[in-house]
């Protein structure tokens, strides 16, 4: 966890086994996307994507015991396949959420390998970040296995 005046930066990375193409192309295709995105045991049956800076994006995400709730942003930087930011809101809010950036940059870590990396902040409280470090964490394990060689 990296600490920052006035909140805290999510930073997490990962390698997998695809070309940036390919990632890149898992990171904004609602197709792909639905695949994919969510915690263990979620499902993201809703799924809009205006895929230009100044465009927005609205995923409804079903939790496996509850309600259906949202998250939504606008695009601020889209360089195809290299890097991806965007706003980041959860439209039905906690009390401690607050608006965050998210980036993310991919890199040829060899051959056919991407390494990802995700930066976002700032959250109010560890306990938001620790939420959303859980969310992509289980989000990259479930891209991860999308893109395994072989399915």
């Amino acid at each position: 966890m990296s600490g920052a005046p006035g909140g805290l930066t999510l930073e997490l990375r990962c390698t997998l086994d695809a070309p940036r193409e390919r990632i890149f192309k898992a990171l904004t295709d609602p197709a792909e996307l639905v695949k994919w995105w969510g915690p263990s045991g979620f499902t993201t049956p809703q799924i809009e994507v205006d895929l230009r800076v100044g465009g927005g994006y609205r995923f409804g995400m079903q939790p496996p015991d509850g309600e259906l709730f949202h998250l939504a942003g606008e695009f601020l930087e889209i360089e195809p396949p290299n890097r991806l930011a965007y706003t980041f809101r959860w439209e039905e809010p906690d009390p401690d959420d607050r608006e965050t950036l998210v980036r993310l940059s991919l890199a040829t870590a060899a051959a056919d390998l991407t390494e990802l990396s995700l930066s976002q902040g700032r959250f109010s409280t560890e306990a938001r970040w620790a939420l959303h470090r859980d969310g992509w964490t289980d989000s990259f394990v479930r891209l991860s296995e999308l893109i395994a060689p072989g399915t």
